[in-house]
């Protein structure tokens, strides 16, 4: 899918209630707002924001969303409920809604790191469809990398989820298995490329350019990089080749680099950042 050209479609299916599909989001945190945020821009959806202190909601009120500290009302009458509370606080809000709001005909996603599937479906109790979301920061600009996983969900509404965050970049359905790893490569993974990017900006200045236009050509250029990635069939080994003159000097950089460790701190990188 290409990032840059992609439309924004609301969904069909999911709790349609006076042309709008109703969606509560409980949290209002990074990922919680950057939720709210990129189904606000894209409309088509009666969003409700839940957060427990109410300076953090005014944002989204003005934005178009209901806002309210109270979960159970904001839930109340959802179709689709988005937990994004930290996963320690899990338990408590599914346990709050359960005792007080019917949860039997609602679909629930957490997007809470660590949160196993068998927890979700012990704290919300028998009835709501259940999947887990792992998206990154980048939703809010349509370009999140997502791990949808069905943990007790019908194969409609898995699709019917996976084409909502679809409109926010691209959204993939994997298992349980998979999420430590793909925490690693798509959501730590942000802050990895990120910090390429910082330490290219600070090359940048060593040779000779202020450091706003040091990052804006490094960004531009991984920009560059990822079309090329987006070609069908591409390879990014195949790109790499077409840029390495034989004793040029795109391959002296690339052994530089490698002789500093560079694939191999990558590796390292993202081992690391397994799950225990």
């Amino acid at each position: 899918m290409n990032l840059n050209s992609q439309t924004h479609t609301a969904p069909s299916l999911i709790g349609r209630a006076g042309g709008e599909s109703s969606i509560t989001i409980i949290g209002a945190g990074n990922m919680g707002g950057a939720i709210a945020e990129a189904l606000l821009t894209i409309g088509g959806h009666d969003i409700t924001v839940s957060n427990r202190t109410a300076p953090k909601l005014e944002r989204f009120a003005q934005a178009g969303a209901s806002v309210t500290t109270d979960n159970c009302v904001a839930a109340k009458d959802a179709a689709l409920i988005i937990l994004a509370v930290k996963p320690w606080l899990v338990e408590n809000v599914l346990c709050e809604l359960k005792s007080t709001i019917r949860l039997a005909d609602k679909i629930i996603v957490s997007v809470a790191a660590a949160t196993r599937g068998e927890q979700l479906c012990s704290w919300a109790g028998e009835g709501p469809q259940i999947l887990t979301a792992i998206p990154n920061t980048a939703i809010a600009n349509f370009a999140s990398m997502t791990f949808l996983v069905p943990v007790r969900a019908s194969e409609a509404t898995t699709q019917e989820v996976k084409k909502l965050f679809d409109t926010m970049g691209q959204t993939l359905v994997t298992d349980e298995a998979h999420l430590p790893s793909a925490t690693a490569l798509a959501s730590c993974g942000i802050a990895y490329a990120l910090r390429y990017v910082r330490a290219a900006t600070e090359g940048g200045v060593q040779l000779g350019f202020r450091a706003a236009e040091a990052q804006n050509i490094v960004a531009q250029t991984l920009r560059g990089a990822v079309s090329l990635l987006e070609k069908e069939g591409a390879h990014a080994e195949t790109e790499i080749d077409k840029v390495t003159t034989p004793g040029g000097l795109t391959i002296r950089g690339l052994n530089a680099m490698e002789e500093a460790g560079f694939t191999n701190a990558v590796i390292q990188g993202l081992c690391a950042s397994l799950s225990k």
